[in-house]
């Protein structure tokens, strides 16, 4: 199978794509359902990050891309887990018999790409991993479409997948919400970190909104919350959802940023 090297271009691109990951407001409620699950379910992921020293975040995207997030379904591909896996790859897991837990099984999907606690699991090291997970053939044969495996629902893809093995159409359009949307959303929400992404340092010459908990109805503030939000996505490791709404995450951003809340924020009192 052929692979695509993770050079310093590809990681710098990855970096970019999600620093400016903006998913619509029609497609905000069907991420935020699904990251809500994820985090309903996350002691089984770490379960499976005990086992495999995989990232549980990592292996929940995963989850959710190959089997929309059903336990009773192998995480290599989304076979039913009754049997051993009849897809590609086919046979797994080779130890043991079934029905299989959805635990072993996942380590062992895991395990069979080598997936661990050695693997990089920066922000553009995870990207890599998950693209991969699914496969190369965007990048390799349609270098034009960003793989929706990672960016379906956000303003990073139109349309163009696979409707079918090795069959492409350029007007078909995945409506499956990708990985790296969800890990977006995540981090937004302050639920993971990546480790090469540090807190940032103090600007000297901050932009600034007065702090509230839902979008401003003038416009002009409205617009000027959106531009904070944008600005603060900018310094590494900060991922504010651009709503307009400079709220507490927003407002957390900004005292990583600058040292400060925002002006109204009851905690900077």
């Amino acid at each position: 199978m052929a692979k695509v090297d993770f050079s310093e271009g590809l990681r710098r691109e990855y970096e970019t794509c999600f620093n400016t990951c903006v998913v619509s407001a029609q497609n905000a409620g069907t991420v935020e359902a699904i990251v809500a699950k994820i985090l309903e379910s996350r002691p089984r992921y770490t379960a499976v990050e005990a086992l495999q020293n995989v990232p549980w975040f990592v292996v929940a995207v995963i989850h959710a891309m190959e089997a929309s997030l059903s336990f009773r379904q192998h995480l290599h591909n989304g076979d039913p887990l009754t049997r051993r896996t009849t897809h590609v790859p086919a046979g797994r897991p080779s130890m043991g018999g079934p029905p299989f837990t959805w635990e072993e099984s996942a380590a062992d999907a895991l395990g069979m790409r080598r997936l661990d606690g050695r693997t990089d699991w920066s922000l553009g090291g995870t990207l890599y991993q998950v693209e991969g997970y699914n496969g190369w053939g965007y990048r390799l044969h349609h270098q034009h479409v960003l793989s929706p495996y990672l960016w379906s629902l956000s303003q990073h893809y139109t349309s163009g997948k696979y409707v079918a093995d090795g069959r492409w159409s350029d007007t078909a359009r995945s409506k499956q919400c990708g990985a790296a949307v969800l890990l977006r959303r995540l981090a937004e929400r302050g639920e993971i970190e990546f480790p090469d992404q540090p807190a940032p340092v103090e600007d000297a010459r901050p932009l600034s909104v007065r702090y509230s908990g839902k979008r401003p109805e003038d416009p002009t503030l409205a617009q000027r919350a959106e531009d904070l939000q944008r600005w603060l996505n900018t310094h590494p490791g900060v991922f504010v959802k651009v709503d307009g709404a400079p709220g507490e995450r927003t407002s957390t951003a900004y005292r990583r940023v600058t040292g400060h809340y925002l002006p109204g924020d009851p905690r900077g009192a």
